[in-house]
Parts: structure tokens; sequence; C-alpha cells
């Protein structure tokens, strides 16, 4: 399927509803046709796997386009230099998180970026350094207890950033990496008391993942994770 076929797909799966929607959750549909994730996944599986469409997707600039390309990309194929590319032109945090948790986080360079883009000053490009801490929690289980723990001074570090997507996301990491083990939960509360300690944003990251991390659902559900 060329690029052109695909994007001709997008544009008939899409809806000015949709696009509607997407605004009201913070979502920028400047170049987005309004098509849902479902159907974007549905095309992504009649695509399959390439890496040089993923390509071609990512530089129409089109939202769902872009969406699409981090879906049917190879990460054993993937570059730093691409991950860095991509990166630099975030404009949207769903582009983000569906770029990290479909592609990055699957990359062998996946650990070292979600350092350096923690420390960034873009916005979106910091979300991602903290989206992939999240994401690796969820997807990566070979992954050992001393890489989230690694991970979890960066969240202190960062917690009053006052940007609305940098602060959800560095809440994101810490629950994620506090519901991966009960050695790794205790680490998590012990963050949030450290950050709790900080500005406003630091404030709410610490009180919400601290509300999640001691819930009756998570205990019991840490309680069969074997360690």
């Amino acid at each position: 399927m060329t690029v052109e076929l695909v994007v001709q797909e997008l544009r008939k799966r899409g809806s000015s509803k949709a696009r509607e929607g997407m605004s009201r959750f913070g979502i920028r549909t400047s170049k987005a046709f309004g098509v849902s994730i479902p159907q974007i996944r549905d095309l992504a599986k009649k695509i399959g796997t390439n890496h040089e469409l993923a390509q071609l997707l990512w530089i129409t600039g089109i939202h769902e386009a872009r969406i699409l390309a981090s879906m049917v990309d190879d990460p054993t194929k993937v570059s730093e230099d691409q991950m860095e590319k991509w990166a630099l032109e975030f404009d949207s945090w769903d582009v983000v998180d569906g770029c990290c948790g479909n592609l990055f986080d699957k990359t062998r360079f996946a650990i070292r970026k979600a350092y350096e883009w923690s420390r960034r000053k873009e916005e979106f490009v910091k979300r991602a350094g903290f989206v992939l801490m999240a994401e690796l929690a969820v997807h990566d289980k070979k992954a050992s207890n001393q890489t989230f723990l690694d991970f979890l001074p960066a969240t202190v570090r960062e917690a009053s950033d006052e940007r609305n997507f940098v602060k959800k996301a560095v809440n994101w990491a810490v629950r994620q990496i506090g519901k991966r083990n009960s050695v790794l939960n205790s680490a998590a509360i012990k963050t949030c008391a450290e950050i709790n300690s900080g500005s406003g944003s630091a404030k709410w990251i610490a009180a919400d993942a601290l509300r999640e991390l001691t819930s009756s659902s998570v205990r019991k559900k840490l309680a069969k994770i074997k360690i």
C-alpha cells in the first residue's frame, strides 16, 4: 500500500465530529482528519510492519498518519536519529504517547532516551521521557527493578514543572513504576513523599499517585506478583 492510498483511506475514515471531540481533549487538530484510534489500529493491522512506509507517513505531517506510522514501524530498524527527529516534531500529547507506547519503548535506545528526554526543555520531548518510563514499566517484562529505581529521581527533579503535559507524564511514570511490583511500590511511595515538598504541580503529582499506589485494589494486585 502506498502512502497516497493510506492517506486517502485515513481521510475517508475521518469525521468532523471526531475532530471536535479531539479538540476537547487538548489534541491539536489543524492537520487531523478525525479518525479514531481503533480505526487507525485496524488500518495498521491491514498494512503490517513496514519501516519505509512509516517514514513516509510521518513526513506527511498528518496527525493520524503519524500515529499510524508509530504502529507500523519496525522497532529493530528505528535509529536514534529517527527518534530524535520525530521527538523534535511532536506537537500533540497523543502523538507523543502513541510513539512511545507503540514503538519507542521497544527500541534498544528506550532506557537511555527516557533519561535524556526527561531533562529536555521542550514540553513534548520532556513528556516523552516520562511516558517512556511509564510504558517501559508496563511493557518491558525483562527489565530489572534497578532500571526503574534509577528513573524515580528524575520524577522528583522534574515534578515542579507546571506545564500540564509534563506534570501528567511525571505522575504517570510514578504510578506505573509503583504498580510493577511490591518493591517498586514501596520505592514509589517514598518518592511521593519527596515530591510532595515541592511546588503546586509537585503536590498534585504526589497526592494523585499516592492515592492509587496505596489503594486496596493495587495492594491486592501486587500481592499476586512474584518478585
